[in-house]
């Protein structure tokens, strides 16, 4: 894939670089990616609609890394020439009468925010998650009504928004409404 981005770095010379799209991989999630879960793990702009606060130690990146990631029925760093910069995930629905679903998640540095990696990630995890898990039938994810670029990036890999989920989580002390996108296996070419 021959795709290009641009990407601002917040940094004291305000630098610009290119992020050639073909150099994003993903794969396992380990420890030796500690330091650089801890960059976007950390940041309030990633955190601000994930259901966790900002880490502010490395005890709970290593949780995150040997616990959380792994109770994911698929988990994979999304890696920038083979340094994670995020993640990708999907996990079996837990409620009952729903085993041909799974639950889509993802976060990514926002370092790489608007650059069209976040799109390539999800399609491609759209793609695996059909492939490797052929009983699957639905793939769904619920985004925070006020993420309109999460909404944006699963409307571009193919996701249909069903509704609005009025106050359906309790996150971070307070009710919040999400949105409800999906896409089902029929309608994927593999």
């Amino acid at each position: 894939m021959e795709e290009t981005a641009t990407y601002s770095k917040s940094d004291a010379n305000e630098e610009y670089s290119v992020v050639d799209l073909s150099q994003i991989s993903l794969r396992p999630i380990s420890l030796s990616d500690l330091d650089d879960v801890m960059l976007w793990t950390s940041d309030a702009k990633v955190a601000k609609y994930c259901t966790w606060e900002p880490y502010t130690n490395k005890d709970k990146g290593i949780d995150f890394i040997q616990n959380i990631a792994s109770k994911s029925l698929w988990f994979r760093a999304i890696c920038l020439r083979g340094r994670a910069i995020g993640c990708a995930e999907f996990q079996v629905c837990s409620e009952r009468c729903r085993d041909k679903s799974a639950q889509l998640g993802y976060s990514l540095s926002s370092m790489y925010w608007g650059k069209g990696i976040a799109t390539m990630v999800v399609k491609h995890v759209v793609e695996s998650a059909f492939k490797e898990f052929p009983y699957l039938e639905r793939l769904e994810a619920r985004v925070d009504v006020e993420n309109v670029a999460s909404q944006r990036v699963l409307e571009k890999a193919g996701f249909e928004r069903e509704g609005v989920l009025r106050k359906y989580l309790f996150v971070k002390g307070k009710s919040i409404d999400i949105v409800m996108f999906s896409i089902l296996s029929s309608e994927v070419k593999l």
